[in-house]
């Protein structure tokens, strides 16, 4: 299994009181697997995408990510594994305006050992893969909401990462990019045998998954 979340707790404390936010989840997810996680405002959709991200700790319970027990690892390896394992997609881009899209991509790669040129090569490949080869040199303001949600993509892919963790990658979209970013985000998939776990709104983006869960209070069906 790619992804294993095993009996996996998680709350949240504001002052005294405890807010539980999931419940005992497990789930496992093949390799290669393309699942969403549907459920409405404030089920755990989003906290249960940031565990197994990397980006939050459960308070009980395992997540093992391509044999990897990710919830033993200290603050310096998590952030060592997340930037060799994970792609992040988000759903208001999450872009520096002042950064090229060939800069912006760029970025996950300086933590490497790659040379300038290597960065270069990776780079291109990654924004020719979503159709931006030609907008190379435009900044975020220069494009449009599906074009800034590519070079996303783009930068999420660059690091060739294990899995790639989705959160409302189209709810800031209109129908046409919405319906462009899904059919990437397949591609991906089917193409790259990239392992995508997906947090959506959207019936119509869901349908693109392998498979879909439901999240509600914290509970899985």
């Amino acid at each position: 299994m790619m992804i294993e979340v095993e009996n996996v707790s998680k709350a949240y404390h504001r002052d005294s009181i405890e807010i539980p936010v999931l419940n005992n989840i497990s789930i496992s997810v093949p390799e290669g697997e393309f699942l969403a996680l549907m459920g409405p405002s404030g089920s755990g959709k989003t906290t249960l995408l940031n565990l197994i991200a990397g980006i939050d700790r459960p308070d009980n319970g395992s997540i093992v990510i391509n044999g990897t027990d990710i919830s033993r690892l200290n603050e310096s390896q998590m952030a060592r594994w997340r930037a060799d394992n994970v792609g992040f997609v988000f759903q208001f881009y999450n872009l520096l305006p002042v950064l090229t899209a060939f800069e912006n991509v760029e970025l996950p790669l300086l933590l490497t050992r790659l040379s300038k040129k290597e960065r270069r090569h990776h780079v291109e490949s990654a924004l020719d893969l979503v159709g931006l080869g030609d907008r190379m040199g435009h900044t975020p303001k220069q494009l449009s909401g599906g074009q800034e949600q590519r070079v996303a993509i783009a930068r999420a892919i660059v690091t060739d990462p294990t899995v790639i963790v989705a959160d409302e990658p189209t709810g800031d979209l209109d129908k046409v990019s919405a319906e462009e970013i899904m059919t990437l985000l397949e591609r991906l998939n089917t193409e790259y045998r990239k392992t995508i776990v997906m947090v959506t709104h959207d019936p119509r983006a869901a349908e693109k998954a392998h498979k879909f869960m439901h999240l509600d209070k914290g509970e899985l069906s």
